[in-house]
């Protein structure tokens, strides 16, 4: 019997590396089938406008087309996550700029793209609102006049041109501003940032003679795809079959689906396989950005440094459907307390409607936005009482078994040990006395950051094979993060077998279990969960059958590593997998199949605890980090460099800490490119910048020549193998770290993201902020 390797724990490269390194990995684009026509979509040139009429005839005339969708083609359902308020295809109106109003396919794809530039639109023009300050006014154009008519499954209160209206409040805040030595208020910006996904959206949808659907595409989630199909085409679930290849990022931008109804509708019009991909620009027209938002906060604290109270309005850009925006709002409004124990706090967010590109899920989930606002402030008051930034942040972190918010008592102050770790590491106390050569200042600065991992539903199922080996199957979806391989890591442990004797089965409405989808940092806690329970079902049975063929009682056995039930007690007495899966097979019981099921069932924010108004999830599982980073600032350009990252990670225990540093590192390079130049920028309600030649993501020479990953290890309790999520929150404290550096080294303060040199040469001068 050869020694067992424990597979958690283990730095182990990838299951789909080689065939990626290889070129042999398929993505939707690569995908055929025989007969497949090629999708072109057609995009509407107004922000807002009725659509008159179609003329398809010029488009149809064209040698290799053979079929063109439009709003006709679709009747009314409408699909969403909160609120269903979105066709298939445009219908009846269009509301921003680049959407969808009509499809083409053909033989090839440069007559599909020559067709859709032949099909003429007739609109008649509505006037539109592309701030949430426009769309607010009385008498304002209502994007959705039959709001009030939309399936609303949280029954939040939408109306007019609001969309979500959330509230989190615990304690007095009105009078506990008397209660304070030192208070901020300032106002903060942020702008749309671009998902910037590798591999544009894609799908493949193919019709069978039953008229059901099989449908290929770039997802974040098989079943959320299959749900929102079902909803805006009227077809039953059970006539859609999802399944995911390989995909090449998503970020959040594709947890809801992207072009799949395109190629369902042209799928159903020409009953042949189509394929629909966009191109880099369509991508950025017609997809989704993170929310623009704009943050009024206020704090304030004792001359001790003890925080008092605090209160936040947080307004934003949803752009013309709700889309994930609901939840975006909500969550980014329970993170702006930030992760500090405040006794008083009044928490706002508001969801507005605007005739611009729809805003979505985006790694981070509205934490990149509050931390902007909240850690900056957090840093001001300690400049005012004279403390220095971790001390005062130390002072205000959590504290085990007291009371954090709205009724959350953590068991670990792990915050506390991230801001003692990234301290040491980064030798703080000497780094914060530099200052630089004469014309390029250096300064290093903090930020802290909360996140969960526990949310929704997931499921798993484990098959043990005749030979002993193993299939897992979870329906989760890997975007490239490396969850494939964690979770196999997981399911090897828990059975004791080598991890090449365990496959992952990919995902499949009509063979995978339920899983809610790849996002929320959820996927190493929640489905790792489920095939923990998974596995240990299929053992239970493997005892079960083992007592049969070993004649004893169940109790009497264990399992051992390496693929073994053995007789407790007596080392050479065991039986192999294959044994009893053979015997289970051919003799007795049948196959050893173990399955789990589970929804969030931890603690919540609780409503007795605090006034709750319209948050939309029951999540946890409170992870916590801290970043430091040095930057320096060049005053003659007003260029921004970050020199060197530090970021500590509280993730209960690392599956795969080789993947662990992956996910930190990559988090942060997108958080320095949110904080230095990504936007997207308009020109009315038109997007300016749509290619990567105008919208500047980070490079190599862009990226910290270090970047170090202090992982925490303190296993959680319910956790697999004491797991917790890690995927979204390093890109979140990167912005506010620099600015808070910045502010070290100048004294003055940016409100205002992406840092660009104009907007810091600006702040220079005026010698208080850039606007």
């Amino acid at each position: 019997m050869t020694a067992y390797t424990h597979p958690v724990g283990a730095r182990l490269p990838r299951l789909e590396t080689r065939e990626k390194i290889t070129g042999r990995a398929e993505y939707t684009d690569d995908l055929t089938r025989p007969g497949m026509l090629y999708g072109a979509i057609v995009q509407s040139p107004h922000a807002h406008a009725r659509i008159k009429n179609y003329d398809i005839g010029k488009a149809l005339d064209l040698p290799g087309v053979i079929g063109i969708v439009t709003g006709n083609d679709t009747g009314l359902g409408r699909s969403g996550p909160f609120i269903k308020d979105e066709t298939a295809i445009a219908k009846g109106k269009v509301r921003y700029i680049g959407e969808p109003v009509a499809a083409v396919a053909a033989v090839d794809l440069d007559t599909a793209r020559r067709a859709a530039q032949l099909v003429d639109v007739e609109y008649e023009e509505l006037p539109a609102v592309f701030t949430p300050d426009e769309a607010l006014n009385p008498g304002a154009p209502r994007l959705h006049e039959e709001i009030a008519t939309y399936v609303n499954v949280l029954g939040l209160p939408a109306r007019d041109n609001i969309v979500q209206e959330c509230e989190i409040a615990q304690g007095d805040v009105d009078k506990a501003w008397s209660q304070c030595d030192v208070i901020v208020e300032d106002t903060y910006e942020t702008q749309a940032q671009y998902h910037a996904y590798m591999e544009p959206c894609s799908a493949l949808v193919e019709v069978d003679a039953n008229g059901k659907l099989t449908v290929w595409s770039s997802n974040q989630s098989i079943f959320r795809d299959q749900a929102n199909l079902s909803e805006s085409l009227g077809l039953p679930m059970s006539k859609i079959r999802c399944l995911s290849p390989r995909v090449g990022g998503a970020f959040g931008g594709k947890i809801e689906v992207t072009v799949q109804p395109i190629a369902a509708l042209l799928a159903l019009k020409t009953g042949r396989p189509v394929r629909v991909t966009l191109t880099r620009e369509q991508d950025m027209e017609t997809m989704r950005v993170r929310h623009p938002a704009r943050i009024h906060m206020k704090t304030g604290a004792k001359k001790d440094g003890t925080l008092v109270a605090r209160e936040v309005s947080i307004v934003m850009d949803i752009g013309a459907y709700a889309d994930d925006s609901p939840g975006v709002v909500g969550v980014s409004t329970a993170f702006s307390r930030g992760p500090y124990r405040i006794p008083h706090a009044r928490c706002r967010g508001l969801g507005v409607y605007t005739n611009k590109l729809r805003s979505g899920a985006f790694r981070g989930f509205g934490g990149p936005q509050a931390a902007w606002a909240g850690e900056q402030q957090i840093d001001e008051l300690a400049a005012k009482l004279g403390m220095d930034p971790i001390d005062f942040r130390l002072k205000n972190a959590p504290e085990p078994g007291r009371e954090w918010m709205c009724g959350i008592e953590l068991e670990r102050s792990d915050l506390k040990e991230c801001l003692i770790k990234v301290r040491a590491a980064s030798d703080w106390d000497r780094r914060r006395n530099e200052r630089g050569k004469p014309g390029f200042r250096r300064a290093i600065g903090i930020a802290c950051i909360p996140h969960i991992s526990g949310v929704l539903s997931s499921s798993a199922i484990v098959r043990i094979l005749e030979d002993g080996s193993a299939v897992l199957s979870t329906g989760a979806v890997d975007n490239g993060q490396g969850s494939d391989t964690v979770l196999v890591q997981i399911a090897a442990e828990s059975l004791g077998l080598p991890v090449e004797r365990i496959t992952f089965s990919q995902p499949d409405t009509d063979a995978s279990p339920y899983n809610w989808g790849t996002s929320a940092s959820r996927v190493t806690y929640m489905v790792g969960r489920a095939v923990v329970g998974a596995a240990d079902d299929a053992v239970k049975k493997l005892i079960k059958y083992a007592s049969q063929m070993m004649e004893c009682a169940e109790v009497d056995l264990e399992l051992r590593p390496g693929g073994f039930i053995g007789l407790k007690g007596v080392p050479e007495k065991v039986l192999p997998f294959a044994a009893i899966s053979g015997f289970a097979h051919w003799a007795a019981g049948g196959p050893v199949i173990g399955s789990h099921a589970l929804h969030y069932d931890g603690p919540v924010l609780d409503p007795t605890k605090a006034v709750i108004k319209h948050f939309p999830f029951r999540f946890g599982v409170w992870t916590f980090g801290v970043q430091a980073v040095e930057i320096e600032i060049d005053e003659a350009t007003g260029r921004i460099t970050p020199l060197e990252v530090w970021a500590a990670h509280d993730l209960g225990r690392a599956i795969n800490p080789m993947a662990v540093e992956g996910q930190i590192e990559g988090g942060v390079v997108q958080g320095l490119g949110y904080a230095l130049f990504e936007e997207m920028v308009w020109d009315g309600g038109k997007v300016a910048n749509p290619s990567f030649m105008d919208y500047k993501i980070p490079g190599t020479m862009d990226t910290p020549t270090a970047i170090h990953s202090i992982l925490i290890e303190n296993p959680d309790g319910t956790g697999p193998f004491g797991a917790k999520g890690i995927g979204e929150p390093p890109i979140v404290g990167p912005a506010p770290a620099i600015a808070n550096a910045f502010f070290h080294a100048t004294g003055v303060r940016l409100h205002r993201l992406p840092m660009t040199p104009e907007r810091v040469l600006a702040a220079l001068k005026e010698g208080v902020r850039a606007h």
